[in-house]
C-alpha cells in the first residue's frame, strides 16, 4: 500500500497514527507514518517511532528537533474518550461538558433503571453492564479517561481495579477523603499494587470549591485535561515557563 493510501485508510477508519515530515535537514521532505503498534511506512528517520506513544497520549501535532533536523509530527487520532461509572447526575454533567471539547462519552452502570437515555442525554453510549464487562467492551487506552462516581464497593472496587489494569491516562474516583482511604484499603486487599493505587485521582477534581453537579463536572474535567497535558492544574500566574502545553519545538530523547 502506498504512503498516502495508508494515511487515507487510517483517517477513514478512525485509527491512530503519527506522520513525521522532515522540514529542515536531510532527507528534506521525507515522511514516515508510524502506527501505535510501532510499524512504519515511509522513508523518514526510523528512530522517530520511539516518540509515538507520548505523541498519541498528548494528542497534539507539533514541531520537533532531531539530530539537527526540524521534523513536524502530525498526530492523527480519534477524539479522547471519557468512561464514567455510575449513572448519576454528575455523570450527565460530565458528559455534557466533555462533549463541548469534542470527546466521546460513555456511561456504564449495571442498574438498567438508572442507565437510560432520559437520564443521560449527553452520553454517546450507555453500557448496561457490571464493571468488568463494561471495561472489556470499552477497552480503555491512552486516549481514555475513567472516572468512578459510585459509592458501592461492589461497583467501585472492580471498576477501579479494572481501570488501573488498562492504559487509561486518567483514573479518578469521587468521594470524601475517608471514603477514599477505605476504598484504597479494599483495593489493596484485592491485590492492587501501591504504584497503581497512586494512579487514582481521589478525591477527583481540582480544588475550585465545586458544589453542584455541573461545578463538580467542571472540576473533574479540568483535572483530566491537566493530566493529559502533563500539567499540575495550578494557577497560570504561579507557573513557570510557557503558558501553553509545551514550547513550539521539542528536542527528542536520544
Amino acid at each position: 500500500m502506498t504512503f498516502f493510501a495508508e494515511l487515507q485508510r487510517v483517517i477513514e477508519d478512525g485509527e491512530a497514527a503519527v506522520v513525521f515530515t522532515v522540514v529542515e535537514g536531510e532527507p528534506l521532505g521525507a515522511k514516515l507514518l508510524v502506527r501505535p503498534d510501532g510499524t512504519t511506512l515511509g522513508e523518514g528517520p526510523a528512530e522517530l517511532a520511539e516518540e509515538v506513544p507520548e505523541l498519541l497520549a498528548r494528542g497534539r501535532s507539533r514541531m520537533l528537533e532531531h539530530d539537527g533536523r526540524r521534523v513536524f509530527a502530525d498526530v492523527f487520532a480519534p477524539p479522547p474518550r471519557l468512561l464514567v461509572f455510575g449513572a448519576v447526575d454528575t455523570a450527565e454533567a460530565l458528559c455534557a461538558a466533555a462533549k463541548q471539547l469534542g470527546w466521546t462519552t460513555i456511561v456504564a452502570d449495571a442498574r438498567s433503571r438508572f442507565a437510560t437515555r432520559e437520564r443521560l442525554p449527553s452520553a454517546d453510549e450507555i453500557v448496561v453492564a457490571w464493571p468488568a464487562d463494561a471495561l472489556a467492551q470499552v477497552e480503555p487506552d491512552p486516549r481514555t479517561a475513567v472516572v468512578v462516581l459510585t459509592h458501592d464497593e461492589k461497583f467501585d472496587v472492580p471498576a477501579l481495579q479494572g481501570a488501573l489494569a488498562t492504559d487509561a491516562f486518567y483514573v479518578g474516583a469521587l468521594g470524601s477523603r475517608r471514603a477514599q482511604a477505605a476504598r484504597r484499603e479494599r483495593l489493596r486487599e484485592a491485590g492492587v499494587a501501591e504504584p497503581d493505587l497512586d494512579r487514582i485521582a481521589g478525591p477527583c477534581g481540582l480544588d475550585i470549591g465545586a458544589e453542584s453537579a455541573p461545578e463538580t463536572a467542571l472540576s473533574i474535567l479540568a483535572e483530566m485535561l491537566a493530566a493529559r497535558a502533563g500539567r499540575e492544574g495550578g494557577k497560570l500566574r504561579a507557573a513557570g515557563g510557557s503558558i501553553h502545553v509545551e514550547p513550539p519545538e521539542l528536542s527528542l530523547r536520544r
